[in-house]
């Protein structure tokens, strides 16, 4: 528990607000964290079972590892942190099927072992932020809608959605005592390899071993998927900073369940942009891009020894290929059943109006990516 006792060191005294991040080494979990901690008066715990691969350095930031799901291991390593004004949940298992029963009882486990650790010390605590998602609003499995979705859509009634768990359990647990808010973004854009759904790193291992092996970068899917609007991007960045927005505002902050969609901005098509991602990766782009019968696991799913090469070659970060990429993510995605998109009505309505282009966001975190060395040097390509 040293990591506890150092954090009260020197900023004790200075800091108002005291964050603990669950999930910090994720997408969304690592810009929260770099952003609160440039913020005057604040000071972050980050909590996630393996240690970071690029450490926050400041003096008001410390990280806890920890396993989440066992009971006995969080209670000790997160009970002594008395100072917590502010929680976000940015994390989640995995082990299980998203639509299970076991599933569900994992994540709830997880959530239930935190707050049982943390709410008895953190007599402080304003408001408790969770992130959840779009699939809140349509199963893997399921009829094609063809509206937005607002946070006031009903949930599902058929199937087991862990996020519904888990807004239940913070329901039962904080209503009348502590302010909390859901977050629910569409296609997350940002960098980790510590995250299961990871595009941009898919995307950035598919262009490099087209690259390295002179394949085609074609879009592998369904018509609908490629030539229609299906799902919103929502960049890491815009992400992170809804959650504070909603944490720190007054009159949100202290309500009880707020729900907010967290996506950028216009929808948009993977056709559209399809030609401009592939020259970013330095890639053949064809000129018959969409390919229906083009699988990403049958494909990819055996060239761990071709991402080792490329590792090797241009001297990355050390990272196994399922670190990075998901191949089975991208086959869903591109071939997903139903529309995902969401209204900003809300939000914007607010007053929180950041917005950024989809095709902005993911040049943006492909080069941010290159920059961490996890992927090939726009040179290389």
């Amino acid at each position: 528990m040293a990591a506890a006792k150092e954090s009260n060191k020197g900023t004790e005294a200075v800091c108002e607000n005291v964050a603990i991040i669950f999930g910090v080494t994720g997408l969304v979990g690592r810009e929260l964290a770099k952003r609160l901690v440039s913020k005057p008066k604040w000071k972050v715990y980050g909590v996630a079972r393996n240690p970071e691969t690029f450490p926050i350095q400041s003096p008001k930031y410390h990280f806890i590892s920890c396993d989440l799901l066992n009971s006995l291991e969080t209670l000790q390593k997160l009970s002594s942190l008395h100072d917590v004004t502010h929680g976000f949940w940015v994390t989640w298992a995995n082990q299980h099927p998203l639509d299970s029963p076991e599933c569900c009882e994992q994540n709830r486990a997880m959530l239930s072992n935190s707050l049982n650790a943390i709410l008895p010390a953190s007599k402080a605590l304003k408001h408790f932020s969770l992130q959840t998602g779009m699939s809140h609003y349509a199963a893997f499995e399921g009829e094609k809608n063809v509206g937005f979705f607002d946070e006031e859509s009903p949930r599902m009634t058929a199937g087991c959605n862990f996020y519904y768990v888990l807004e239940d359990l913070l329901s039962e647990t904080l209503d009348g005592k502590v302010g909390w808010s859901v977050h629910r973004p569409g296609v997350i854009l940002g960098s980790s390899h510590r995250t299961q759904f990871n595009f941009i790193g898919s995307l950035c291992v598919y262009g490099a071993i087209c690259k390295h092996l002179n394949l085609p970068f074609v879009f592998g899917g369904t018509r609908e998927c490629w030539e229609e609007s299906y799902i919103d991007g929502s960049d890491a960045r815009l992400v992170a900073e809804q959650h504070i927005w909603a944490a720190t505002n007054e009159e949100i902050s202290s309500s009880y369940g707020q729900p907010f969609n967290s996506i950028s901005g216009r929808s948009f098509t993977w056709k559209e942009m399809w030609a401009s991602l592939g020259r970013t990766l330095g890639v053949e782009v064809p000129e018959e891009k969409f390919k229906e019968d083009f699988s990403f696991t049958k494909a990819l799913g055996d060239k761990q020894k071709v991402w080792e090469e490329i590792v090797e070659k241009e001297g990355l970060v050390p990272t196994k290929m399922e670190d990075l990429a998901n191949w089975e993510f991208l086959d869903i995605l591109f071939r997903y059943p139903a529309k995902l998109l969401g209204s900003r009505e809300k939000t914007d309505r607010l007053g929180f109006t950041m917005r950024y282009k989809t095709l902005d966001s993911i040049l943006y975190w492909i080069d941010f990516m290159r920059d961490e060395k996890f992927i090939p040097s726009n040179s290389s390509v």
